[in-house]
């Protein structure tokens, strides 16, 4: 969707300059914004029990963004050893980080323990067994296959890597306690980018029920259930936002009937990314060539490499053109393209825009989580600088652009050559 008025109207009195001093392009995320839907979050949920926000670390993993989900209370959900080591390096403590991994390695687990441990939420039953010892707490997450559908993102849950098929939840409990667990929580993600705020109350009630059936089988109590992220935003102007607020009204619901039904109430814990960071940010690009073949192409310097949400997923984003909101639309569409050489390394096709020229600036929406986070250095092409528009109006560089000497330092090793033994001689 367009980016926020709010945003908009603290980001064009400064944009052109801000331009000249730091160079196109870049991403640049808006502080305000940010900390106004943390509030927004924590505000909806607040009368669930003990709710806490993870923010996803993968969606936007810069420093100075996650120090302000730690300001905002959230803690941090975690797939990697980077975003763990990250998470730490900011002042995040173990309880702070939900480490959620896939087809994880014993060298994995190793370095999560090293570095202080954290909330360990396991894949797969078999993993039990990979870790170096079994920590107090532990979690398991869900896959309920056929029981529930999926969306167009993620899929349908039983064509999906991820968690425990239905029947191994309770002998995974039982096997856990019977390593030494004590402690216990239950997790699910099941969609990405999900407006329909139904699908997300219908997985609390999911949740709520296995944590019942397993309390009946076993007798534990589940100190929290996670419900993951996927909670979205709206990318087209037409579509409509999710609907916050009444997700958190029948969340308490569901929250309050399991209480009395059965004597107490897990905390509820979330992991939005996305939803947090998303529609607060922007790639600005300059327009630096036109071509008119069978289509008009306007080039742009950035290219998939510093957002590659549309040409992997043909996903849409919104494009404006500094300083021309309310010019009139190019009868002719325009495909909005980079550099590389794929044919895809497009940020929008066939767009009606208004005229642009060279050196016009142009606003690429909702580049917040998964744009500068999924770059990549395909043919080279380097990723951009990230800025920070802070609630104090300065704008603060927070991660620099890549440099050909990065680009090419992993070619710098001392040598190591390796030759198989020979038998018989």
């Amino acid at each position: 969707m367009p980016m926020s008025k709010a945003f908009e109207n603290r980001l064009a009195p400064v944009l052109r300059q801000a331009a000249a001093h730091f160079g196109t392009p870049f991403h640049i995320y808006d502080e305000a914004g940010i900390r106004a839907t943390g509030l927004e979050l924590k505000t909806a949920f607040s009368q669930t029990p003990g709710f806490r926000e993870y923010y996803a670390v993968k969606a936007l993993p810069n420093p100075r963004i996650l120090e302000i989900m730690r300001d905002l209370g959230f803690g941090f959900d975690c797939s990697s050893i980077a975003e763990i080591a990250l998470s730490r390096k900011i002042g995040a403590a173990p309880d702070d980080i939900m480490f959620t991994s896939n087809n994880t390695s014993r060298e994995e687990f190793d370095c999560a323990f090293a570095q202080g441990g954290s909330l360990i939420n396991l894949d797969d039953i078999t993993l039990l067994e990979k870790m170096p010892q079994i920590p107090e707490l532990i979690c398991f997450r869900y896959n309920p296959g056929p029981r529930r559908s999926g969306n167009h993102i993620i899929g349908n849950p039983e064509e999906a890597k991820y968690g425990l098929h239905h029947d191994q939840v309770i002998p995974a409990y039982q096997k856990a306690r019977e390593m030494g667990a004590r402690r216990f929580g239950l997790h699910t993600m099941l969609v990405s980018n999900e407006l329909n705020y139904e699908y997300m109350v219908d997985t609390v009630i999911m949740i709520l029920a296995l944590a019942e059936e397993v309390t009946a089988a076993l007798g534990l109590r589940f100190e929290f259930v996670n419900i993951g992220g996927g909670f979205g935003i709206p990318y087209r102007p037409d579509q409509t936002a999710l609907d916050l607020q009444t997700l958190g009204r029948e969340a308490v619901a569901c929250f309050d009937a399991f209480q009395k039904k059965n004597g107490y109430a897990p905390r509820l814990f979330i992991e939005s990314g996305r939803y947090m960071t998303g529609p607060h940010g922007v790639l600005v690009t300059t327009a630096i060539n036109e071509k008119n073949i069978y289509r008009k192409y306007i080039g742009v310097d950035a290219c998939m490499s510093a957002l590659m949400r549309p040409g992997m997923y043909g996903a849409y984003h919104e494009i404006t053109v500094h300083g021309k909101t309310h010019a009139p639309l190019m009868e002719e569409p325009v495909d909005v393209v980079g550099a590389l050489c794929e044919n895809n390394d497009k940020f929008a096709i066939q767009r009606r825009l208004p005229e642009i020229v060279e050196g016009d600036l142009l606003l690429i929406h909702d580049t917040g989580a998964h744009g500068h986070a999924m770059g990549f250095n395909y043919n080279g092409r380097l990723r951009p600088k990230e800025l920070l528009l802070r609630s104090n109006g300065a704008i603060e560089l927070i991660r620099r652009e890549e440099t050909l000497a990065d680009h090419f330092a992993t070619l710098e090793f001392k040598q190591n050559i390796w030759r198989p033994k020979t038998h018989g001689l």
